[in-house]
């Protein structure tokens, strides 16, 4: 695991410790809902983090959240009320079962339908270099996806190694974690064709519901790239809500399909984890440098 910067590690404790946390933990966030995120998070990581949040806030499913949203109930919700959710569904969330009963959290999983049970690779590991990555994520699906045959990487290719979770793993874990979709192969979904990007919206919850018979109700955007386009498929798809990764709160005016997300860094310190869990000092730190 990386260890979190000294230079980084000083400056969260000095804003931790200024207060302002707190202070805005107990007003702005108090009658809101904070979405967390993360990847590839090891299990000691994340007992730390669940541990530090746990005594701040108040764990809340994510179709908790969404139901109250639904119904105008929001105000009805625990204060600091926080969700917890992952992408990608990398196997190494299998490690992290016993963390979340400890913690009594009910997390959700964005899983890729077409990766998932499989030996198949997330397209972001075929290339290691990460300004490459970078641009492959802005140029046309069709481009990224010769760039990456070059490599010898395609979609449907099998590998040696196991990258995501198995079948076997997943049902092991649906009493504990709601899965939900994060497309099929996991493209940057501006990027693609009409056709494209609908599919991959579409067959992503059809193969769950079919596959694990999971009540699908909520998908989460690749890389965080949507556009009106890719919101409007997926209200017509069926679903509830839609995840970002736009910084922010969520409250009662809040829009299901553009839910706001904080994301969390495996190698955060207890300062760090208060800090950033805390969206409403991004912002302030962002004024303070527009000035």
């Amino acid at each position: 695991m990386s260890t979190e910067a000294p230079s980084h590690r000083l400056r969260s404790a000095l804003v931790r410790w200024s207060g302002l946390p707190f202070l805005l933990r107990e007003t702005v966030q108090r009658r809101r809902t904070t979405i967390l995120f993360y990847h590839d998070i090891g299990p000691e990581a994340l007992d730390l983090q669940l541990s530090v949040l746990g005594k701040r806030y108040s764990f809340i499913p994510l179709r908790g959240y969404v139901k109250a949203l639904q119904s105008g109930r929001v105000s009805s919700l625990p204060p600091k009320s926080m969700v917890v959710t992952l992408d990608d569904g990398f196997c190494s969330n299998y490690a992290l079962l016993d963390v979340f009963r400890k913690h009594h959290v009910t997390p959700t999983i964005f899983i890729c339908s077409g990766i998932v049970g499989t030996n198949r690779k997330f397209w972001t590991l075929a290339v290691g270099n990460r300004d490459e990555k970078e641009r492959l994520k802005r140029v046309s699906d069709e481009a990224r996806l010769q760039a990456l045959a070059s490599l010898g990487y395609t979609e449907t290719a099998s590998f040696a190694e196991r990258h995501a979770l198995s079948r076997a793993e997943i049902n092991e874990m649906r009493d504990t974690v709601d899965f939900q979709p994060h497309t099929v192969f996991h493209p940057v979904l501006t990027q693609c064709s009409d056709e494209r990007s609908r599919c991959e919206i579409v067959e992503g919850k059809e193969m769950l519901e079919r596959e694990f018979g999971f009540d699908v109700y909520a998908f989460a955007f690749p890389n965080g790239d949507y556009s009106e386009r890719e919101v409007e498929y997926v209200r017509d798809a069926g679903y509830q809500c839609a995840l970002t990764t736009e910084i922010g709160l969520n409250d009662a005016r809040t829009d299901p399909f553009r839910l706001r997300r904080v994301f969390m860094n495996e190698a955060a310190s207890e300062s760090t984890i208060v800090v950033t869990a805390c969206p409403t000092v991004h912002y302030l730190k962002r004024l303070v440098c527009a000035e």
